[in-house]
């Protein structure tokens, strides 16, 4: 799976509570199938959880990132470290 962008990954993050296929494809520069593929695993995690979408076609963005190992947290310092040193970070 290839390592999203920063601020896309961010951006995503915090604005959508639920992704659909537009937003995976975004995140991972990647088409259709591979983003249902990436969300089918996403489902099969939120089944086992118990949790439910709002839309049938979309998944929950936080067991989304979960599933997918990428750590906000983690982004979000890096992003800092990236300004403090004033290096490009593109979107």
């Amino acid at each position: 799976m290839k390592q999203p962008d920063i601020k896309t990954a961010l951006r995503i993050y915090y604005t959508c509570s639920e992704l659909g296929t537009a937003e995976i494809r975004e995140l991972f520069s990647v088409g259709n199938t591979a983003a249902a593929k990436y969300k089918r695993i996403v489902k099969k995690k939120m089944a086992e959880k118990g949790q439910r979408s709002f839309y049938p076609n979309m998944v929950n963005t936080e067991t989304a990132f979960e599933v997918w190992g990428i750590n906000v947290e983690a982004l979000e310092k890096k992003l800092k470290k990236l300004q403090a040193l004033k290096l490009e970070v593109g979107i």
